[in-house]
Formats: structure tokens, C-alpha cells, sequence
């Protein structure tokens, strides 16, 4: 009997009972597409954030101590302390080694060019360079990623293009050299022709500057097998109070925190990890590049918050309208319920049996739509998909039955106050 009079309710206002649905799926289908993006939207939008630069610099530890004590950032003047090359892939060895996107080492020299009496600060460096790791893993790694907006007239050089050099658009303005023209640089261990085969616009002082293969760049200075700094560039998730007290000092964190820090992927996390494979490094967070992503997820995570909650809001006013006049035009009918002995309570749950049923068809709808909104903002806003998150369906699913308990208040405080007495009697 329960059920026949649901199923006679539901046919018999067949167009207020999908326009219910029909508001219920565009609540849940936006709530969706924006829980699924904030949920997957973190790597995307960190991996835009890396066409941008790394996020992490690692340097000797003397002259991370000199830059502490004096703040000395050229690191020709801390003196000559170097990392190891060889030491260059433990890297992505790391617990968090697949959020390491890219990294190269400098090193730098000073050099004469064509007999100029200045010197002129040549960088060496990866350009893209292969490596095949211990763990089986090859890797592809050096600036051309790392530096995806520098501007390039010519072409990149390659890691074994030890005849060849990059100069920076200032030093090639200044010297009156452009792609193609050979130049001597010299230092007191070696003198060697090149040829330009790039030149290069970063925006940064980096214009001023010559970049070359590490090799060519460890020959000129005579030395093997060392680099002065790394720059890496890693997926992180925003610092928190944690984050932040341990990147202060580990050693203040209890067993139970330093797990949960050392198992999440803070910069300083990661930052840490590093540390413990390259020797005597430290490993240090470019403040400008790893806030800016922090403030920038977190800013975006609070927009599609926002705009979820804005969404189930409306939902829920539209179906509180709804709710209301279906009830109000079933008023002779719930009032000659109310006359033959049934409860409020007994209404009140036939009426919302019929909404929840109704939502939940609604809701299921609005699910798949959600889904196919979230692959719209994939492809359109990163250029990729973004795998829906399990974690939604419940989510949903609870929202759902909230929104439709929340519409339908305003319609079971009409059936409470609703007289039998004055509605059989037309009043």
C-alpha cells in the first residue's frame, strides 16, 4: 500500500517531480565537476607552475653557512665548495621521487672571452640530459624543461656539444655577437674556440651570462665530477603549521609528526629527503616560486569550495519552492490522510520517501554530468583529463540527501501546521 501510494504520487505530478530532479542534478553535477577538479586540480596546476622554474635550491653546506652568516648569494664569492655529479641521480631516489619533475646542476667558471679583460661569468649545465638510474628508471632531465620560457634565437645546445655555447641577449648585445660567430674563452688552465649556437632571453641577470655543457665548464676550471649548485623542481602540497614548525626543526616534531611530515610532500619534506642523498648539501625552498603555489592552490581550492556550497544553496531554494506548492496543491489529499488517523509523522515521511526517490534519480544524473563537466575543464583549462576521485560518489551522495532534507523544511512545517478540518472544507 506504502509504496503504490509513493509510485501514484510520483506519476501523478510527473512535471514538478522532474523539475525536482532536474534542479537536484544541476546542484550535483556542478558540485561534481568542482570536487573532482579541487581534488585533482593539485598536480595539474603545480605542474603548470613548473614551466616557471624549480622550487627548491640546493647548495654545499659551507656556503649555505656563509650565506646564513654574511649573505653572500654569489657563489664564487663563499668560496670553491662543490657537490658531487656523480651523486646528481639519488635525487630520484627519494621517498617522494615521483613528485621530482625535473632538476640540472651549474657550475660556474670564470672566463675570458676574445681577450676581453673582464671576466665573464660561462655556467655549465644539462641541457637534456639521459640518465638510466640504479632503479631501472630512465630519466630525461636539464633546462630545456627546467627553463621552458626563456626565449631562444638559434637553437638549444646539447650535453655533448662541447664546442658550442648559449649567451644570454645582453652579454650578446654588448659584444656585438650573434648566432653562429665564434669566440676564445680562455681561463689559466685552458683556451678553447666556440661557436654561439643560441642565444638566449631570460628576463634575469642570467642575459649577462654564457651557458655551456657541464663538461666544457669543468674543463675550462680543470675539475671532474663536481657541480656548485642543483635546481630542482618538485610537486609540493601547501605548508601548514606543521610543515612550517618542521622546517624550522625536525628534531621538535614528535615520532608521530615527523611520519606524517616525512610521508607528505611539504617542500620542506622533500627539501629534507634531498638532504639525505646528496652529501653535505641543503637543500632549500625558493621561497617566491613555493609560496606562490601554496597561496595559489589554496586560493583556488576556497573558489571551488565556494562555488560548490553556492550551488547546493540554490539547489536547495529551488526545491523548497517546489516541495511547497506540489504540497500545497496535494492539500485535500494530505488533509483527508490527516482526517482517517494518519500522523504527521507518517505524512511527513511518505512526502519526503517521494523526494529522497526523486533526488536520488536526479542525483545519479547529475553525477555523470559532473563528471563529463570535469573533463570539459580538464582538457580545456590543463590540456589533460582528470580521473574522477572515488571519494566523491559518498561525498555526493551525502549532499544529495542534505540538500534534499534542507529544500523540503519549508514544506513539512505547511504538513505540521496543515488542518484537515479547514482544507476538506474548502477553507
Amino acid at each position: 500500500m506504502f509504496l503504490r501510494m509513493i509510485w501514484g504520487a510520483l506519476f501523478r505530478q510527473k512535471s514538478k517531480m522532474l523539475m525536482i530532479a532536474f534542479t537536484i542534478a544541476l546542484g550535483v553535477s556542478l558540485s561534481t565537476s568542482m570536487l573532482n577538479t579541487m581534488l585533482g586540480v593539485g598536480d595539474k596546476v603545480n605542474q603548470e607552475l613548473k614551466a616557471y622554474g624549480a622550487n627548491i635550491n640546493v647548495v654545499p653546506k659551507e656556503a649555505s653557512f656563509l650565506d646564513d652568516i654574511y649573505g653572500v648569494s654569489d657563489q664564487e664569492e663563499k668560496g670553491q665548495n662543490y657537490l658531487n655529479e656523480d651523486e646528481l641521480g639519488n635525487i630520484k631516489t627519494i621517498f617522494w621521487a615521483f613528485n621530482i619533475v625535473d632538476f640540472t646542476p651549474y657550475f660556474y667558471a670564470k672566463v675570458k672571452v676574445n681577450d676581453d679583460s673582464k671576466d665573464t661569468r660561462l655556467v655549465g649545465t644539462w641541457f637534456a640530459h639521459h640518465m638510466e638510474l640504479q632503479t631501472g628508471e630512465i630519466l630525461d632531465t636539464g633546462m630545456i624543461k627546467l627553463k621552458s620560457w626563456w626565449e631562444i634565437e638559434g637553437e638549444w645546445v646539447n650535453d655533448d656539444d662541447d664546442d658550442m655555447i648559449m649567451a644570454g641577449s645582453v652579454f650578446a648585445a654588448r659584444n656585438n655577437l650573434k648566432v653562429g660567430d665564434s669566440v676564445e674563452l680562455s681561463t689559466p688552465n685552458l683556451k678553447k674556440t666556440v661557436k654561439i649556437k643560441g642565444i638566449f632571453n631570460s628576463g634575469s641577470d642570467e642575459d649577462q651570462y654564457i651557458y655551456s655543457s657541464l663538461k666544457l665548464a669543468q674543463d675550462l676550471e680543470g675539475k671532474k665530477n663536481v657541480v656548485n649548485r642543483i635546481e630542482v623542481s618538485a610537486l609540493t602540497t601547501p605548508d601548514n603549521e606543521l610543515a612550517r614548525r618542521a622546517a624550522q626543526n625536525p628534531l621538535s616534531l614528535t615520532l608521530k609528526e615527523q611520519e606524517v611530515w616525512y610521508c607528505t610532500a611539504y617542500v620542506s619534506s622533500i627539501c629534507y629527503q634531498i638532504q639525505e642523498v646528496i652529501t653535505d648539501s641543503v637543500a632549500k625552498p625558493i621561497r617566491q616560486v613555493a609560496e606562490s603555489e601554496g597561496d595559489i592552490l589554496n586560493k583556488t581550492t576556497l573558489l571551488m569550495v565556494l562555488i560548490t556550497i553556492l550551488s547546493l544553496a540554490g539547489s536547495a531554494l529551488g526545491i523548497s519552492n517546489l516541495v511547497t506548492a506540489g504540497v500545497m496543491e496535494r492539500r485535500m489529499e494530505i488533509g483527508l490522510q490527516k482526517a482517517v488517523g494518519a500522523s504527521n509523522t507518517k505524512v511527513i515521511f511518505t512526502i519526503l520517501t517521494e523526494i529522497v526517490i526523486t533526488g536520488i534519480i536526479g542525483g545519479f544524473v547529475g553525477y555523470f554530468a559532473g563528471i563529463g563537466f570535469t573533463q570539459i575543464i580538464g582538457y580545456r583549462v590543463f590540456g589533460s583529463a582528470i580521473p574522477p576521485a572515488p571519494m566523491v560518489i559518498p561525498i555526493v551522495a551525502v549532499l544529495v540527501f542534505l540538500v534534499t532534507i534542507l529544500g523540503s523544511i519549508p514544506a513539512i512545517r505547511y504538513l505540521v501546521n496543515l488542518n484537515p478540518t479547514e482544507v476538506l472544507h474548502g477553507r
